[in-house]
C-alpha cells in the first residue's frame, strides 16, 4: 500500500507534511542533523574548528535508527575513485534508508565551487575569473557540466555559488568571490545557480550576508555594515539568484552583522528570506555555524541554547555534522516542525520520499563523459583513469572532454590584459625568452583552495594530482616551440616574471579561506623578483596568476606588458600562454580594481565623492587598473549612441542603442559597459555602479549594434527611511569600456512621482547584441 507521503501524484508539500505527522521527536530531529563520513580528527583542518568539534559529533550509528538529513561530502573529503565513490555512496545510501523505518534517505551534499571538489574530476576557474569572463552564458553552461557530473554518482546538492560582494581585497576568500559589483555578481551568480539547477542539483547561496564586508577583510571577523549598504550592495545578488536563479537552498554566513550573527539572525533568515523574498527552500548552517553561535559568538550557552537560537532564526539542518541539534536537548516543537517540513518538503522534490527511489546514480555514465580506459592505473601525464561501478556498470569520467573545453573556454575568456604600452605582445615564436619566478613552474599557480588538489590532495602526497594540469612553464613550451627559454634576463629578448599567490586553507597558503592579508603587497618577497627584472634592461612582461589583485604601481611605468589571470584552473596554463602567443585574443575584463599601491583598500569603486580621491585626504585610492579594464591586440571605435526615451517615467524604461566596431587588423571582443551616474540622492550615492554589460565578438572591420533596455526600476536606491524608491530626476548612462573608461553619456530625466520598489522590481538591463 502507497501511504500519502509516498503518493507522486500530490504536491510535494503536502505529502512532507503527512510524513511529518507520522514522526517521533527523535525522527524529526535526526532530519535536520548531517554526518561527515570519514573527516579527519587529526591532520590540518579543511573546515574552522574541525578538530574540535568532530570528536563530539553524532556518529552515524546513533543516528540510524531515526533517519538522516544530509551525508556530508562523500567525494570530497578523502581521495576516492569516482566509479568506488558511486558504489560506496549507493550502499551507504541503502545503510540509511534500512536503518529506519521510513525507508528515508540522506541528500548527499558536496563543494563544487571550481568544479565538483572530488578527486578526478575536472578543476574549472575560480569563481573571480568567472566574473572577469562576463560571460553569463557560458558560467551557466559551466555549472550545467558540473551539476550533471554530481547527479550523475548520486549527489544532490552543491555548496556554491558565493555571492559575497568584495568590499576590501585583503580578504582570503576574495578568490570565491565573482567581483566588487553586485550587478556583476548577481548576474554571474544567477547565471551559475540556473545551470546547477538545470542539472538537478540544489544550488546553495552562500554566505549570507556581509561575510566580504569584515573589518579589516579578517576572516568571521564582525561586518560594519550600515542598512543601506547591506540593502544595496550585500543583498541584491542574493535576491537575484533566488528570484531568477530559483536557487533552493542558503547559507547563513560565520560574521555577526552590528552584533547579531547570520546563523542567529531571524532579520536575515526570516523575516526578510521567508517573509519578503518569499523563500521556501532550506537554510543549511556553514560549517560549524552553529557550533561557533556558543564558541565564538559566545551568544549562546551550551550546544542546546546554540541550537534553539538557530532553529528560532531560520536555520533548518545542521551541517556538516550533528552536534547542537539533538533530541537529547529538545528543540521547540513548533519550530523543529517548520524546519522539518521544509527539509522533507526538498526530499520530495528531489524524488527521495518516492516508493521506487533507488540510490543507484539516475544518469548514464555517457552524461558524464561515457566509459574511460584503464583500470584506475595512473598514466603517464600525472592523471588516474577512474573506475568501478556506475548505473548497471561501467567505468566512470569526472574529467571527461567535453568539461575540459568548458574549463578551457572559461579559462581563456577570463584572461585580463592590463596594460601593453609597447606592444610587446603578442610573442612571437622563436624568440628567447627568460621566465622568472617559481610560480611559472608550479600547478598550484593554477588552483583555487576550493579546488580538490589544494583543498584535499594536498593532505595526500603520496597520491596523483588525479587531473592534467600544465604549469604555464609547460604549456608555453608548447605554445611556442621555437623559443628558447632561460632565466637570465641579460640575454633574452623579453622576460616573463610570473608572480602571484599559492592557495591554501587557514594560513596555509597567501590567498584562500583563513588566508587573509595586511596589504595588497605582493607575497613571497615577489616585489625583488620584479625589481630585479626591470633592472635587468630587457622588456619585461609581468604575469599574475593569484587569488586577489595585487598592487602593481611600482612597476607601471617600467613594465612592457601586464596580464592577470586568477587560478584559471586546469587549462589555464594553456589559456594565459595562448593570451601571450596571440593565439587567444584578450578579452577578460576585471572584476576587481587592481591597486597602484599596497594599503590603497578599500577601493573607491561603488564609493561616493568623498570616498575617491581628492581633498581632504592625503590617501589617495585611485586603483591602477579600474573595476571593468581590459584591453584587446585589435581596437575598435564607438558610434554615438541613440536614445528613444530621454525622458521617462519613474516606472518606464528607456532603449539605447549604439554601433561598436572592430577598426583592427585582429578579431577581438570588446565588452560593452553600461554605468549609471546619479548626479543628486537624497543619501551619498556611487559615482558610478554597472548596470549592463555584453560581450562583442567582432572580426576584423565587423561591426554590432548593442541593444540596452534600462528600466527605470534599476536607478532605485534606499532612501534614509529604510524605503527603496525611484526618484525622479536627472541620471546620465555612461556607455564605456570600463568605470572609467566611458566612450559615451547618454543623459536621462526621470519624471513623475517618487515610486516605492519592492522585491518584484526589474533588476536588469537586458542587452542584445545584433
Amino acid at each position: 500500500m502507497v501511504e500519502p507521503w509516498q503518493d507522486t501524484t500530490r504536491p510535494a508539500r503536502t505529502r512532507a507534511a503527512d510524513l511529518l505527522a507520522r514522526m517521533t521527536t527523535e525522527e524529526k530531529t535526526a532530519q535536520l542533523s548531517s554526518v561527515w563520513v570519514g573527516a579527519d580528527t587529526e591532520g590540518a583542518d579543511v573546515a574552522p574548528g574541525q578538530h574540535t568539534y568532530a570528536s563530539r559529533s553524532a556518529a552515524l550509528d546513533a543516528l540510524l535508527p531515526y533517519g538522516l538529513g544530509h551525508l556530508t561530502r562523500p567525494f570530497g573529503t578523502v581521495p576516492v575513485d569516482p566509479g568506488e565513490g558511486a558504489a560506496r555512496l549507493t550502499e551507504l545510501q541503502r545503510t540509511i534508508r534500512g536503518g529506519n523505518r521510513f525507508g528515508l534517505p540522506a541528500i548527499a551534499h558536496e563543494e563544487c565551487l571550481t568544479g565538483f571538489t572530488a578527486w578526478q574530476a575536472t578543476v574549472f576557474p575560480t569563481p573571480l575569473a568567472w566574473g572577469a569572463t562576463f560571460d553569463p552564458a557560458l558560467v551557466t553552461e559551466m555549472a550545467r557540466a558540473i551539476g550533471t557530473s554530481m547527479r550523475a554518482v548520486g549527489v544532490h546538492q552543491g555548496l556554491a555559488p558565493v555571492l559575497d560582494v568584495v568590499r576590501d581585497a585583503r580578504w582570503g576568500r576574495t578568490e570565491e568571490a565573482i567581483g566588487e559589483d553586485p550587478y556583476l555578481v548577481g548576474t554571474i551568480g544567477t547565471a551559475y545557480v540556473r545551470g546547477l539547477e538545470t542539472a538537478g542539483v540544489v544550488a546553495t547561496l552562500k554566505h549570507f550576508a556581509g561575510y566580504s564586508a569584515s573589518r579589516a577583510a579578517r576572516n568571521h571577523a564582525p561586518a560594519s555594515l550600515g542598512p543601506r549598504e547591506l540593502a544595496d550592495v550585500i543583498l541584491p545578488p542574493f535576491e537575484m539568484a533566488l528570484r531568477e536563479g530559483g536557487a533552493r537552498s542558503v547559507m547563513p554566513a560565520y560574521n555577526d552583522i552590528d552584533g547579531l550573527p547570520a546563523h542567529a539572525h531571524a532579520g536575515l533568515l526570516t523575516q526578510l528570506l521567508r517573509e519578503q523574498w518569499e523563500f521556501s527552500g532550506t537554510v543549511v548552517s556553514d560549517y560549524y555555524g552553529v557550533s561557533l553561535l556558543e564558541e565564538a559568538h559566545r551568544v549562546a550557552d551550551g550546544e542546546g541554547g546554540a541550537a534553539r537560537l538557530a532553529l528560532a532564526a531560520g536555520v533548518d539542518v545542521e551541517l556538516p555534522a550533528a552536534r547542537c541539534f539533538s533530541p537529547a536537548d529538545p528543540l521547540p516543537e513548533d519550530l523543529l516542525d517548520r524546519a522539518v517540513l521544509r527539509v522533507l518538503t526538498q526530499k520530495c522534490e528531489l524524488g527521495l520520499l518516492d516508493p521506487d527511489w533507488e540510490p543507484l546514480p539516475d544518469v548514464a555514465p555517457s552524461a558524464v563523459g561515457g566509459p574511460v580506459s584503464g583500470d584506475g592505473s595512473v598514466s603517464g601525464d600525472g592523471s588516474v583513469s577512474g573506475s568501478g561501478p556506475m548505473s548497471g556498470g561501467g567505468p566512470v569520467d569526472l574529467n571527461p572532454p567535453h568539461l575540459r573545453e568548458l574549463a578551457r573556454q572559461v579559462a581563456e575568456e577570463s584572461v585580463v590584459l592590463l596594460a601593453n604600452d609597447s606592444g610587446a605582445l603578442p610573442l612571437s615564436d622563436g624568440l628567447r625568452i627568460a621566465l622568472l619566478g617559481p610560480l611559472a613552474h608550479e600547478q598550484a599557480a593554477m588552483l583555487g583552495c576550493y579546488t580538490f588538489p589544494r583543498h584535499v590532495g594536498v593532505h595526500h602526497p603520496e597520491l596523483p594530482i588525479g587531473v592534467e594540469v600544465p604549469t604555464l612553464a609547460e604549456a608555453l613550451r608548447t605554445e611556442l616551440p621555437g623559443a628558447v627559454f632561460g632565466d637570465d634576463p641579460a640575454a633574452a629578448e623579453v622576460c616573463l616574471a610570473v608572480v602571484g599567490d599559492r592557495s591554501g586553507l587557514f594560513g596555509r597558503g597567501s590567498s584562500g579561506e583563513g588566508c587573509d592579508a595586511e596589504d595588497l603587497q605582493l607575497p613571497y618577497g615577489q616585489d625583488e623578483l620584479l625589481d630585479e627584472a626591470v633592472a635587468s634592461g630587457t622588456p619585461v612582461v609581468i604575469v599574475v596568476l593569484s587569488g586577489r589583485p595585487y598592487a602593481l604601481g611600482r612597476w607601471a611605468d617600467r613594465a612592457a606588458a601586464v596580464v592577470q589571470a586568477f587560478f584559471p584552473g586546469q587549462e589555464g596554463g594553456g589559456a594565459v600562454a595562448g593570451v601571450l602567443s596571440g593565439r587567444v585574443a584578450p578579452s577578460g575584463r576585471l572584476p576587481v580594481a587592481v591597486p597602484r599601491h599596497p594599503g590603497g583598500q578599500p577601493a573607491p569603486y561603488l564609493a561616493p565623492p568623498l570616498g575617491r580621491n581628492g581633498f581632504p585626504s592625503t590617501v589617495d585610492p585611485t586603483p591602477l587598473y579600474p573595476f571593468g579594464h581590459g584591453l584587446s591586440y585589435t581596437t575598435f571605435a564607438w558610434e554615438a549612441p541613440e536614445c528613444d526615451a530621454p525622458e521617462l517615467p519613474t516606472d518606464g524604461e528607456a532603449t539605447v542603442r549604439l554601433t561598436v566596431r572592430n577598426t583592427g587588423d585582429r578579431p577581438g571582443t570588446e565588452v560593452v559597459q553600461l554605468y549609471l551616474h546619479d548626479p543628486v540622492g537624497t543619501v551619498t550615492r556611487p559615482e558610478v555602479r554597472l548596470v549592463g554589460y555584453a560581450r562583442v565578438a567582432l572580426d576584423p572591420g565587423a561591426s554590432a549594434e548593442v541593444h540596452a533596455t534600462f528600466p527605470a526600476d534599476l536607478a532605485a536606491y534606499t532612501g534614509a527611511d529604510g524605503r527603496r524608491v525611484v526618484e525622479p530626476g536627472a541620471l546620465e548612462l555612461r556607455v564605456g569600456a570600463s568605470s572609467e573608461r566611458v566612450h559615451h553619456t547618454v543623459p536621462l530625466t526621470l519624471t513623475g512621482p517618487v515610486r516605492e520598489v519592492g522585491h518584484d522590481r526589474r533588476m536588469r538591463c537586458e542587452l542584445r547584441v545584433k
